[in-house]
C-alpha cells in the first residue's frame, strides 16, 4: 500500500479532510442505529489519515483505534485527538491495511475517501478484507471510486485560495486500464512564512463492485451490499452507475 509524507500529509489535513467530516455523521447514524451498535462502541478507523473521522465518533463516546501506514498522517492524527489520547479513550498505530493483528476486536471497522483503492491489486485487497474480518465484530464500512468516478481523474485542478497553500493536482485515467493516476505538487507555508515544496504521485486501482462482494463472501462477511453515503440503508441496484459507493458488510 502506499505510504506519504510530511508534505502531502500536512496538505491533506488543510485542504482534504473535509471529506471525513462530512460522512463521520452519516456513518455514524447508520452504525448507532443498528443491533451492534446500540451495545458496542468501539471503532478502527482503517487508513485514518489525519484522523477527522475518528475525532468525530470520540466526541461522541466512542473508542477509537486509528491505523494508518503513514507515521507523517498519524503524527497529525495524534495532535488532532490528544485529548483523547491523553484520556485512554483513543489509539492511533503505524499499520499496513492488508497485513495487520490488532489484541482487541470492534463493532465497527470504517475506511474512508476510497482509501481501498489505494490497494495494488485484488489479491490485497482480499488480505485486507481477512485481516478486517479477524478485528470485527459487526460492521465494515468503506468507500471505493468505482471505473466511472475514475473517469473523471482527467483534469488539472489548481488551488490558490488563500496563503497557506498552492497546490496543483492533475489526474491521469484512460477509462480502461486497472490503475489510474494523480500526481500532486505544490507548496506549503511554514510557520515563518517561507515556503515547503512537496510533491506525491498516487494511484487509484480500479475494482469491479461484483468481484469486491465476492471477495467479501468469499473471507466470511455475510451481508454486503453497496450504498450511497447520504443513504446506507438503501443497497444500489447498479453500484457501478455512480462515481463513488460505500460497501456495506456485516459479519
Amino acid at each position: 500500500m502506499q505510504t506519504y509524507g510530511t508534505g502531502f500529509a500536512r496538505a491533506y489535513n488543510l485542504r482534504w479532510s473535509g471529506f471525513a467530516r462530512q460522512v463521520a455523521p452519516l456513518i455514524l447514524d447508520f452504525y448507532a442505529a443498528t443491533p451492534v451498535g446500540r451495545q458496542n462502541q468501539t471503532v478502527l478507523d482503517l487508513c485514518c489519515g489525519t484522523g477527522q473521522l475518528a475525532v468525530h465518533f470520540l466526541e461522541r463516546g466512542y473508542r477509537v483505534v486509528g491505523l494508518d501506514l503513514s507515521e507523517a498522517m498519524l503524527e497529525l492524527a495524534r495532535e488532532n485527538a490528544r485529548p483523547y489520547i491523553e484520556a485512554g479513550r483513543a489509539a492511533f498505530v503505524q499499520g499496513d491495511a492488508a497485513d495487520f493483528t490488532l489484541g482487541e476486536r470492534f463493532g465497527l471497522v470504517v475506511s474512508t475517501f476510497d482509501s481501498l483503492n489505494h490497494l495494488e491489486d485484488e489479491g490485497v485487497l482480499r488480505r485486507c478484507f481477512q485481516c478486517v474480518y479477524a478485528v470485527s465484530e459487526g460492521y465494515f464500512i468503506f468507500d471505493l471510486n468505482t471505473r466511472r468516478g475514475l473517469r473523471r481523474w482527467n483534469s488539472i485542478y489548481v488551488d490558490d485560495t488563500d496563503d497557506e497553500a498552492f497546490i496543483v493536482t492533475r489526474g491521469i485515467y484512460d477509462g480502461h486500464s486497472d490503475k489510474a493516476w494523480t500526481r500532486i505538487n505544490g507548496f506549503l507555508r511554514l510557520p515563518d512564512g517561507l515556503y515547503e515544496r512537496f510533491e506525491e504521485t498516487v494511484f487509484n486501482t480500479v475494482f469491479e463492485m461484483a468481484q469486491v462482494r465476492a471477495l467479501l463472501h468469499d473471507v466470511g462477511w455475510r451481508d454486503v451490499y453497496f450504498a450511497q453515503a447520504h443513504d446506507l440503508r438503501t443497497p444500489l441496484e447498479d453500484p457501478e452507475a455512480v462515481g463513488r459507493v460505500f460497501v456495506v458488510a456485516r459479519r
